[in-house]
């Protein structure tokens, strides 16, 4: 079929695995079953979508996409688990899977799962894929360079930054340079987009940086510019 698609199945019991396969077989998928993670990472998946199951969740979807991530997967991941609580499937969405699905798995569930997964995985990949190679280049960064691309992802000139850090203009262009070096970035807007697609949490402040003052501010707001216009 021109939409067949593989079903990575990790986690449970033999018994879940297999009956989960038949399902994705009767579907007229292909499914590969892995009894844990080390498991299936000795033959990480490139394609198809990930469905983890109980005990591979024990630490939550969140803790499973950075396993996944460590290794260089962004393939979609779906969490199945017996009566998931409304809490989990939200954070399990927010961390970034696809879809969460209750077990025991139904031909029903399982194909409104797969039709999603036509519908969106490539955007879905994609944007997992930005994620992890955010996250990889940003770990690289010293403190002092990530606080001023933290800064700088606030739309903040250099010298806003240099006051809100309490050292000079010329010191943030050197931890500027070195922090855009570091990510392969060939302007401010690159970095910050990066930053974006990390989905870290942004440096904690309450009334921006001292003096208050911001690429572009005046006392009444101003229409918003494109970005790479707004940072330096």
């Amino acid at each position: 079929m021109d939409n067949r698609i593989t079903l990575h199945i990790v986690g449970g019991t033999s018994r879940t695995r297999a009956e989960q396969a038949r399902l994705a077989f009767s579907l007229g998928h292909h499914a590969e079953v892995y009894a844990d993670l080390d498991e299936m990472f000795d033959r990480p998946p490139r394609g198809g979508v990930i469905v983890a199951c109980d005990d591979v969740l024990e630490n939550g979807a969140e803790a499973l996409l950075d396993k996944l991530g460590e290794q260089g997967i962004w393939v979609p991941l779906v969490a199945a688990k017996e009566n998931p609580g409304v809490e989990e499937v939200v954070d399990a969405i927010q961390a970034g899977a696809l879809d969460y699905m209750e077990l025991p798995l139904t031909v029903e569930e399982l194909g409104r799962m797969i039709a999603h997964l036509v519908s969106d995985a490539g955007r879905h990949a994609e944007a997992r894929r930005r994620l992890i190679d955010a996250r990889r280049r940003i770990g690289t960064l010293s403190k002092r360079e990530r606080e001023v691309l933290e800064w700088l992802s606030e739309g903040c000139s250099n010298k806003a930054i240099a006051r809100e850090l309490e050292i000079s203009p010329r010191t943030v262009e050197i931890h500027r340079a070195n922090m855009m070096d570091k990510l392969g970035a060939g302007h401010a807007a690159e970095a910050v987009r990066m930053r974006l697609d990390a989905g870290l949490e942004g440096v904690p402040h309450e009334a921006g940086p001292a003096g208050g003052q911001r690429l572009g501010e005046a006392s009444e707001e101003p229409p918003r510019m494109p970005l790479e216009r707004r940072i330096g």
